[in-house]
């Protein structure tokens, strides 16, 4: 991280090496005794809860902006789904079905990337959750183009190591959802969800109500795969049944691959394109 200071006080750094080197005292071996910010079990008190939010709002924000990240286009997808090669140990014959995706978003997110390699690394940064299946992909597909991604990594109790293809400078780790779907969103340009479990669905059901709700920006949103997605959702039911209204099933729009994806966005907001539910 860059020293910006522009005042003449003793840094933070400065102090806390040499308070690593007081005299070993009854005093100096107190809790109490430990500056503030490098205590850990006191930033871990339930007290300082808002702290942690905080630093992990602030942490990957500074460092995207000092890399040079301006905007992204966001990956969600299901952590479980293989690659084609590996296809034969999915648990599932959907998954093994689903494996497809896989190469449509590593295509999507290379053929993403090759775009953001011509403004620097600036716009159109993936990002993903970092972690394996569709996530990896992402990732994946930007390092085949010769270019940067972020990956969003979050501690769970079970797996959840980054993956491979996440540029290292770019990678985060989190320990709350909150902050971490923040900076999903923050410089979204586009949003691209393919299939998944629990977590995409909750990502992708945020992501629509704040768009729905103002919250947000509207801005391309892609569905992969309409099969799946129309037997998860019975999106048509919603609006019939008045709970959401009949335009906000213009939110979003279903495609099947990368190429049918860019198509998309390069064309979004023109009339006269949504012809992908039954019915409408």
């Amino acid at each position: 991280m860059k020293d910006e200071r522009n005042h003449p006080f003793r840094d933070s750094a400065q102090d806390r090496k040499a308070a690593q080197h007081t005299p070993d005292t009854p005093q100096t071996r107190a809790q109490a005794y430990k500056l503030a910010y490098d205590d850990q079990e006191f930033l871990c008190r339930d007290e300082l809860r808002p702290v942690r939010w905080q630093l992990e709002l602030m942490k990957p924000e500074l460092l995207m902006q000092e890399y040079g990240v301006d905007s992204t286009v966001v990956l969600f997808g299901g952590a479980r789904i293989p690659e084609p090669a590996k296809k034969d140990t999915a648990r599932t014959e959907t998954l093994a079905d689903l494996s497809r995706f896989y190469d449509e978003a590593r295509e999507f997110a290379r053929l993403m990337t090759l775009r953001s390699k011509a403004n620097g690394h600036r716009e159109n940064v993936i990002v993903t959750g970092g972690g394996p299946g569709v996530m990896e992909a992402g990732n994946r597909g930007a390092a085949d183009a010769g270019g940067v991604s972020v990956g969003l990594n979050i501690v769970l109790p079970h797996e959840q190591a980054p993956n491979e293809y996440v540029t290292p400078d770019l990678c985060f780790n989190f320990h709350y959802f909150a902050i971490r779907k923040m900076h999903f969103l923050m410089r979204a340009e586009a949003i691209a969800i393919f299939p998944g479990g629990f977590g995409t669905l909750d990502e992708m059901f945020e992501s629509l109500t704040l768009i729905q709700t103002g919250r947000m920006k509207r801005v391309p949103f892609l569905l992969f795969g309409r099969d799946f997605w129309t037997r998860i959702v019975n999106w048509e039911a919603l609006a019939d049944a008045g709970t959401i209204s009949p335009e906000d099933l213009d939110l979003f729009r279903f495609v099947e691959t990368a190429q049918e994806a860019i198509d998309v966005i390069d064309n979004w907001g023109q009339p006269g394109k949504r012809k992908d539910i039954p019915g409408r």
